[in-house]
C-alpha cells in the first residue's frame, strides 16, 4: 500500500520544502524535458514543488498522487500563482487515464515510497502502459544510508501563525534480504506551550540494487535505458550516497 501524506506531513512537507526548493532535479528535468512538446505525467506530484515549475516554464504537466491533502495544497499554491492544474487522486500501480504521456516522471526518490513490491512492478507497468510509443520514463532513486533500527532524529520548524511543529522520525525495521525499512513518524503542533494536533505516519522505503532496476525495466519492455548519478546526465555512479536517475524508452 502506498503511505499517505496526511494533514501535518503535508505542512511540514511545505515547510521544509518550500516551492523553488530544489535538489538540482527541477533543473535536470526541465533539460531533459526540453525536446518534449506533448503531455507529461509526474506520479506522486505532492504539493507541486517540481509540477509548478515546470508549468511555469511552459511544459504540460499533469500530476496524480494518493494523498489529498497534498492535492489540496498544490492546488491552493497554483491557485495563488493563476495556474489551473490537471491533478488525480489515484495510486500509482492502477491508476488508469484517458491519455497517453511522452514522458512520466518521478523525481527525488518518489518511487521508493511504494512499499508492496509487486505493486511497485505493477507501477513500472503502469506507466509503461501510459506512454506513447517512443515516450520516456524519468525517475530518481537512491540507496538506503541510514539502516539502524532505533535510530531517532528530530526536526522542528516555526508557522507562520506562530506555532511550533515537532518531528520525531524513529527507523523501526530493517529488512536486507527483503530490501526496505519502515519508519514511524510523530508529528506534533504546538502553540504557547499547548498541543494543538499530533499526527503519526508510517513512512516505508523499498530499495533496489543498479542493476536490478535496469533488469526489472528491461523486461517491462523498456529500451535505451540509461542511468545518471547526481543529475549530470550519464555521469556514472562512484558511491552509495548518490542520486540515481534512469531513463527510459517505450519501444
Amino acid at each position: 500500500m502506498f503511505h499517505s501524506y496526511s494533514e501535518l506531513a503535508t505542512e511540514v512537507y511545505d515547510l521544509d520544502k518550500p516551492l523553488g526548493h530544489t535538489f538540482g532535479d527541477i533543473e535536470y528535468y526541465k533539460k531533459r524535458l526540453k525536446s518534449v512538446s506533448g503531455h507529461v505525467l509526474e506520479p506522486g506530484t505532492g504539493s507541486g514543488r517540481v509540477l509548478i515549475p515546470l508549468l511555469e516554464a511552459g511544459f504540460k504537466v499533469e500530476g496524480l498522487d494518493h494523498s489529498v491533502h497534498m492535492l489540496q495544497s498544490c492546488r491552493g499554491r497554483c491557485e495563488e500563482r493563476g495556474i489551473k492544474p490537471t491533478l488525480y487522486q489515484m495510486e500509482m500501480h492502477h491508476f488508469k487515464l484517458p491519455k497517453k504521456y511522452e514522458a512520466i516522471i518521478l523525481p527525488a526518490g518518489t518511487f521508493l515510497l511504494i512499499e508492496d513490491r509487486k505493486e511497485s512492478i505493477q507501477a513500472l507497468k503502469n506507466f509503461y502502459d501510459h506512454l506513447e510509443t517512443g515516450g520516456k520514463l524519468i525517475l530518481d532513486l537512491y540507496l538506503q544510508n541510514e539502516l539502524s533500527p532505533n535510530t531517532v532524529t528530530t526536526k522542528s520548524w516555526n508557522t507562520k501563525a506562530g506555532e511550533l511543529i515537532t518531528l520525531e522520525t524513529k527507523m523501526v525495521e530493517v529488512d536486507f534480504l527483503n530490501q526496505y525499512s519502515v519508519s514511524f513518524l510523530k508529528y506534533e503542533k504546538w502553540k504557547q506551550g499547548e498541543l494543538m494536533k499530533s499526527e503519526l505516519q508510517r513512512l516505508p522505503q523499498r530499495w533496489y540494487g543498479i542493476k536490478e532496476f535496469k533488469l526489472i525495466l528491461e523486461r517491462i519492455g523498456f529500451s535505451g535505458i540509461t542511468l545518471s548519478a547526481d543529475y549530470q546526465y550519464e555521469k556514472e555512479p562512484s558511491h552509495h550516497d548518490q542520486t540515481f536517475t534512469f531513463e527510459a524508452i517505450k519501444g
